[in-house]
């Protein structure tokens, strides 16, 4: 049994991507959590985690320095092209500082089944403003940093997706040769 908790956290973002040269215009933030959402209850009420069946990466405890690593695979541009899993599978990624908003493309929307619950309006390079459509996605995650129920644009034309704000914005990143990690952020 999948069971998923839902949070909605209303805000506005502003955010220009220099990759893409798309200006994400409104978006709503999820809580990053490490928490597993595959598991069974049983007849005693005691949880039990499947997320190995279900494809999720483990269940992940806050790293004892609470920083979260995650291997760069290639690089496009220069700009870090990155493994995360959407609910359970895998995609390749760029991670985007410019980004507000997190990006994926249509065939990665296709592949998880996902169905259009409303439209963003983005401003795209040439000034012109365009809709997207939009769907929420129960979990999102990367080396062991997890963000559930994010929502996220579907661009029919981009060929890879995009990594943006409203996943590791609750962190500082710092981007190494062969290597990125998410620092909490201090006050």
């Amino acid at each position: 049994m999948k069971r998923l908790s839902f949070q909605f956290l209303p805000a506005t973002l502003v955010g220009l991507s220099l990759t893409t040269g798309i200006v994400m215009v409104i978006g709503h933030p999820a809580t990053a959590i490490a928490q597993n959402t595959c598991y069974m209850v049983t007849s005693s009420g005691q949880r039990v985690s499947l997320g190995t069946l279900c494809g999720e990466e483990p269940a992940s405890k806050t790293p004892k320095d609470g920083i979260y690593r995650v291997k760069i695979k290639r690089r496009l541009a220069s700009t870090p092209v990155i493994d995360v899993i959407f609910n359970g599978k895998p995609f390749e990624m760029i991670l985007d500082t410019g980004a507000s908003s997190t990006l994926i493309t249509r065939d990665m929307a296709n592949a998880l089944r996902l169905k259009p619950i409303g439209y963003r309006k983005v401003i795209i390079a040439d000034g012109s403003v365009v809709q997207f459509p939009v769907s929420s996605i129960g979990s999102v995650s990367t080396g062991g940093l997890t963000t559930k129920n994010l929502e996220v644009t579907i661009a029919d034309k981009a060929d890879v997706g995009l990594l943006g704000h409203d996943f590791f914005g609750r962190y500082d990143v710092k981007i190494k040769r062969n290597s990125i990690e998410f620092h909490p952020q201090s006050n």
